[in-house]
C-alpha cells in the first residue's frame, strides 16, 4: 500500500526552477551583475529542482553546488580538442540501447534529467531520436534477447528515475524474462537532487526482482548530502541493495584533496560506496570545468595519503571505442 506521499517526487519534478534569475534570487543573489551568462541556457536549458537549491549556500554566486547548474557566458567558447559527443555515443544497437562493453549494455531509459548539470557528456546527445517509450524499449528488448554474453543491463538516461515506477516495472519485468540477464544497474542523480524519488515502490521492486540490483549514484561534492538524502537512502540500505559513488573531477568545485576526502567520508557515512573518480569528459561548452590529468593525479595522491584504502575511489577516464574505462596510474 502507498503511502500519501509516494509521488511527492513528481510535484518536485513539476517545480524545478528553469530561469537562472530566478535561481539566484532564491539564493538572495542580485541577478543584474550576472545577465551577461543567462543566453547559456540556449545551449543547454536551466533544470534545478528546489530540495538541491535548498542546500546552496545564500548569497554566494561561486557556491560549488550553485555552479554545478548554473549557466555560464564560457559555455559559448568553442574549445579544440572537445567534442559534442567525446565518448562517441550518438551511434546506438538499437533505439536508445548502447552496446560499449561485451557483457553488459546501457539503455536510455528516459530521456530527461530532473537536474541539467552543466558539464553533462551527453548534454548534446539526440534524444529526440532515442526518446524512450515502450515500442522503443521493445526494440532494445529485443537487442538483448538475441544477445546472450549481456548479463548486465544497466538503466541510464537522461536519468531512468524520471520514469514512473510503474513503468519501471514493466520493464524490469521484461528483462527478467530473458534468461542471461542477471543484473540490473541503475545509475541516477535524481534521488540526491530529489531525496523523495526512494520511493516505497521503487524499493520493492528493486528486492523484489530475480535480478541482483544495485543503484549508482553521483555525488560530486560532501554538501550534496544532507539528512534528507540519507533518510531516503536507509530504505534502500534496509533491502540490502548495494550503493556506489561516481563523481566527476570539476574545476572550482571539487578539485582539491580536502573536499574529495571530505565527501568519501561522508557517502561512506551515508551507506554508499566510493566508486569511481571520473576525469572529465571533454565535451564541448563545457571546457571551464576540466582539471589536466596531472593536476588529477597530485590530487589522487593526496587522497591516497589520507584516506583508508577501501574509501578511495579508482582515478578513470573514458576513452570511445574502449572496452572498459581506463584506470589513471598514479605511480
Amino acid at each position: 500500500m502507498q503511502s500519501c506521499d509516494e509521488n511527492s517526487w513528481q510535484k518536485d519534478l513539476r517545480d524545478v526552477v528553469t530561469d537562472p534569475e530566478k535561481l539566484l534570487s532564491l539564493l538572495n543573489i542580485t541577478p543584474d551583475e550576472y545577465l551577461k551568462h543567462f543566453t547559456a541556457r540556449k545551449l543547454f536549458p536551466v533544470r534545478v529542482p528546489l530540495p538541491f537549491i535548498k542546500r546552496m549556500k545564500k548569497g554566494d554566486f561561486s557556491d560549488p553546488l550553485l555552479q554545478q547548474v548554473m549557466p555560464l557566458a564560457k559555455e559559448f567558447v568553442v574549445t579544440e580538442g572537445f567534442t559534442v559527443d567525446p565518448l562517441a555515443e550518438h551511434d546506438t544497437v538499437a533505439e536508445g540501447l548502447l552496446h560499449k562493453y561485451k557483457h553488459r549494455v546501457l539503455m536510455i531509459v528516459k530521456a530527461g534529467c530532473a537536474v541539467n548539470c552543466r558539464y553533462c557528456f551527453r548534454r548534446h546527445f539526440p534524444y529526440q531520436d532515442n526518446s524512450p517509450n515502450k515500442q522503443r524499449w521493445q526494440s532494445a528488448l529485443t537487442y538483448i534477447s538475441e544477445h546472450s554474453e549481456i548479463s548486465e543491463v544497466i538503466f541510464s538516461g537522461g536519468d531512468p528515475l524520471m520514469a514512473s515506477d510503474d513503468h519501471l516495472t514493466w520493464l524490469v519485468t521484461q528483462l527478467e524474462k530473458i534468461p542471461h540477464v542477471t543484473r540490473l544497474r541503475i545509475h541516477s542523480r535524481l534521488p540526491v537532487v530529489i531525496p523523495n524519488r526512494i520511493t516505497t515502490s521503487l524499493v520493492n521492486l528493486l528486492s523484489n526482482t530475480r535480478l541482483k540490483s544495485v543503484m549508482v549514484l553521483h555525488i560530486n561534492h560532501p554538501n550534496e548530502i544532507d539528512g534528507y538524502l540519507i533518510k531516503a537512502l536507509e530504505l534502500l540500505r534496509q533491502a540490502r541493495i548495494p550503493l556506489f559513488n561516481q563523481s566527476v573531477l570539476l574545476k572550482n568545485i571539487n578539485d582539491n584533496s580536502t573536499t574529495l576526502c571530505e565527501l568519501s567520508e561522508q557517502l561512506f557515512d551515508a551507506g554508499i560506496q566510493p566508486y569511481y573518480l571520473h576525469l572529465f569528459d571533454p565535451v564541448q561548452g563545457a571546457a571551464h570545468f576540466d582539471v589536466t590529468e596531472q593536476e588529477a593525479v597530485t590530487i589522487a595522491n593526496e587522497m591516497l595519503a589520507t584516506l583508508p584504502g577501501f574509501l578511495m575511489p579508482k582515478l578513470v577516464r573514458e576513452i570511445a571505442g574502449q572496452t572498459n574505462k581506463t584506470p589513471i596510474n598514479l605511480a
